[in-house]
C-alpha cells in the first residue's frame, strides 16, 4: 500500500536521487575552462594583474582561465554580465572598488547592488597609486600640478581608468581637500588613458602602480607623487601626498575575485584554495611584489567585510562632495 510512510520515503530517495547529480558536479569541478571577467580594458594595471593571477589558477585548478575585458559604462556591464551568469563556478568576476563599493552610489540608474549579487571568494591584492606626468609636461613635480590647478581653476585635466574606478575616486578625493577644481576625462581602463596621455592630451592622472610601472622605468611618464601613507620602496625618492602637504590622504586599489549568488561552497572553496596555491608561487609573488603590489588572499567573509566597509567609506564620501553620474 501506498501509505504515507511509503509516500515519506519515495519522497527521500527521489530528493537523494535529484541531488546527487549536484555534488557529483562539484566534486568535478572544474572541467571546462573558466571565464574571468574584469571590467576594465586590456592594458590596465587592473588587467594585467588578472592575467598574471589567472594563468596561476588556471595551472593549479586544472583548466584554462580565460580573460574577457569590458570597460563599459564604468565595469557596470561586466558586473551586469558576470551577475546574470550561472551560479556553477565557471564565470568569475575581478571585483575591485568601482564596480564593487563605488558605483551603487555614484550611478544614479544602476539597478545592480555587488554585494547582494556576488558571493566573495578571495582578496587578492591591494596597491598603491602613483602621480603621474608625461615626460613632456610642463609640470616637474607634484606642487607644480597642485598650484597650477589653484592659480587655474578648472583648466587642470585628468583622466582615468573609468567612472568610479580607483584612479577615478583617488583624484576627487585630492582635489576635495586641496580645494581645486578639474575636469575628468574617463576612460574604458587606464590602458586608453595613459596613450592619450602620451600623446599630449591631459594633464595629470593617478593610476595604480603596475598599469604604469613599464611607462615609468621607459621614462614616458614621470612620477611625481604616491597615494598610500608610506613611500613604494621601488620608488624611495618619489613622496606620498600625505607628506606633499595633505597629512590626511590615503588612498590604494584592490583586487579581488567574486562569483554570481548562490555558487555552491565546495566551488568557491576550490578556486579559494586554487588562487591561494597560486599566489604564494614565486612567479606571481615576485612579480606582484616588484610592482609593489601586496598580497592579501584572505576568507570570503573577511572580503565581504572589507567590502562592506568600503562601500560605507564611498558612500559618505560621495554624498558629502555630490558626485554622481546619471
Amino acid at each position: 500500500m501506498f501509505n504515507r510512510r511509503t509516500f515519506c520515503a519515495f519522497i527521500t530517495l527521489a530528493g537523494v536521487a535529484i541531488a546527487a547529480p549536484v555534488f557529483a558536479q562539484t566534486d568535478d569541478y572544474p572541467t571546462r575552462p573558466i571565464k574571468l571577467i574584469v571590467p576594465y580594458a586590456a592594458g590596465g594595471g587592473t588587467d594585467a594583474i588578472a592575467r598574471l593571477v589567472a594563468n596561476g589558477v588556471g595551472a593549479k585548478i586544472g583548466q584554462s582561465v580565460v580573460v574577457e575585458n569590458n570597460g563599459t559604462a564604468g565595469g557596470n556591464v561586466a558586473s551586469q554580465t558576470a551577475a546574470n551568469s550561472a551560479a556553477d563556478g565557471y564565470t568569475v568576476l575581478m571585483a575591485n572598488q568601482g564596480p564593487m563599493v563605488v558605483n551603487p552610489h555614484l550611478f544614479k540608474n544602476m539597478k545592480l547592488d555587488p554585494l547582494t549579487a556576488f558571493d566573495p571568494v578571495i582578496l587578492v591584492a591591494q596597491t598603491p597609486l602613483v602621480v603621474v606626468v608625461s615626460k613632456n609636461s610642463a609640470y616637474k613635480s607634484f606642487k607644480d600640478v597642485i598650484e597650477y590647478g589653484k592659480q587655474n581653476a578648472g583648466k587642470l585635466t585628468y583622466g582615468s581608468a573609468g567612472n568610479g574606478s580607483a584612479s577615478h575616486l583617488a583624484t576627487e578625493m585630492l582635489l576635495t581637500q586641496a580645494g581645486i577644481t578639474a575636469v575628468h576625462v574617463p576612460y574604458k581602463g587606464a590602458g586608453p588613458a595613459l596613450n592619450d596621455m602620451l600623446g599630449g592630451r591631459g594633464d595629470f592622472m593617478i593610476t595604480t602602480l603596475p598599469s604604469v610601472l613599464g611607462l615609468i622605468d621607459s621614462g614616458d611618464m614621470i612620477p611625481v607623487a604616491v597615494t598610500t601613507s608610506e613611500r613604494v620602496p621601488k620608488y624611495k625618492d618619489v613622496p606620498t601626498i600625505a607628506e606633499s602637504g595633505f597629512p590626511e590622504y590615503s588612498s590604494a586599489a584592490w583586487y579581488g575575485f567574486v562569483v554570481p549568488k548562490g555558487t555552491p561552497a565546495p566551488i568557491i572553496e576550490k578556486l579559494r584554495a586554487a588562487t591561494t596555491e597560486a599566489l604564494a608561487t614565486s612567479t606571481i609573488k615576485e612579480r606582484l611584489e616588484a610592482e609593489g603590489t601586496t598580497i592579501v588572499g584572505n576568507k570570503p567573509a573577511e572580503f565581504a567585510s572589507m567590502m562592506a566597509a568600503e562601500s560605507k567609506r564611498w558612500a559618505e564620501f560621495l554624498a558629502k562632495t555630490g558626485i554622481s553620474i546619471k
